[in-house]
């Protein structure tokens, strides 16, 4: 496993982050594939196998069954202070005014709950998971800026909105001599692309570490065009992939592959990578392989010529879900 910093804080994260949106009580989300606590087991001790040490969830995944799976996934497979554990909160956990959003009620009500779930008194890393215009900038920077002190959490990260939004954010943080944020989850990926645009080169400037989501594009850059999983045929944020757009691109990282004799999953990993803004792309383990792929493209240097052939295919889109 690589390690680095995330942007430039002091944070050092593993350069693959395992993702556990996959993972909690079935019935409780929007995900018809989501896995139970014995089956998600596996997944756990073979990151930390792997040295995979940052692990990121949010308080809305599974109603919050995926906090309370990582923190006994802790306790039996590594120690707390070896793991970078991140959380999200914005998403609407109940009815209440402190349910959901980024008011300050929402925020010292939120982090409270998740902290409970999670089995901890802190988390490293605090992300907004979502921009909340009804609630003035400056009051969800204090309040985050409170946690931090407070000691519950370590730092800040904002995730998928308009990069104004996130300029607006920091200079809130900036001119209140609060914490600012340190890293951006987004979503970025050989199909979708349209954060090279702003986003990316505004992070880049902040030095803001960006830990994108979907790095393998919901997984439909790790397999041929026109063969479906269980998940592409039940999860509908999976099958908008499937655009007849995507079919050049996604034959490209095939035929990249086949060169190089290693699975597509490695080469859009690795793409993902190479980009100098990227600390650690966010991997969903389901299956055995994800995670020896994942770590296996750490090794995957492309090529300029390899690069060409992946990105020539790509055409601008609408920006995806803010």
């Amino acid at each position: 496993m690589e390690y680095t910093r995330l942007g430039t804080t002091g944070l050092q994260v593993s350069r693959i982050a395992l993702g556990c949106m996959s993972y909690g009580n079935p019935g409780t989300g929007l995900h018809g594939w989501t896995l139970d606590e014995d089956a998600a087991q596996p997944f756990f001790r073979q990151a930390v196998e792997f040295g995979v040490t940052f692990w990121d969830t949010a308080n809305v995944y599974q109603q919050g069954s995926s906090e309370e799976f990582i923190g006994r996934a802790i306790g039996r497979y590594s120690r707390r202070e070896d793991i970078v554990l991140a959380t999200k909160v914005s998403g609407k956990m109940h009815d209440g005014p402190g349910g959901k959003g980024l008011s300050r009620k929402a925020i010292l009500e939120q982090i409270d709950a998740s902290l409970t779930r999670l089995g901890t008194d802190y988390v490293d890393l605090y992300y907004i998971h979502r921009f909340d215009p009804d609630t003035p900038a400056e009051e969800t920077m204090e309040a985050l800026h409170d946690v931090v002190k407070a000691g519950k959490v370590r730092y800040l990260g904002a995730s998928s909105m308009w990069a104004w939004q996130l300029a607006k954010l920091q200079h809130a943080a900036k001119y209140g001599g609060w914490t600012r944020f340190g890293a951006m989850q987004d979503q970025y990926n050989l199909l979708k692309r349209e954060e090279e645009r702003e986003m990316i080169p505004l992070c880049a400037d902040l030095g803001v570490g960006l830990v994108p989501y979907s790095p393998q594009g919901k997984g439909r850059l790790t397999r041929p065009w026109g063969q479906q999983t269980a998940r592409s045929d039940v999860d509908a944020v999976a099958r908008t992939f499937d655009s007849p757009a995507d079919q050049p691109i996604i034959e490209a990282v095939e035929r990249v592959a086949d060169a190089r004799g290693v699975s597509m999953a490695q080469i859009a990993l690795s793409w993902v990578l190479r980009n100098p803004a990227v600390s650690a792309p966010i991997v969903g383990a389901t299956k055995p392989h994800h995670l020896a792929d994942a770590v296996a493209a750490l090794d995957v240097r492309l090529s300029d010529e390899e690069v060409a052939q992946l990105e020539a295919p790509y055409r601008p889109q609408s920006p995806y879900w803010y």
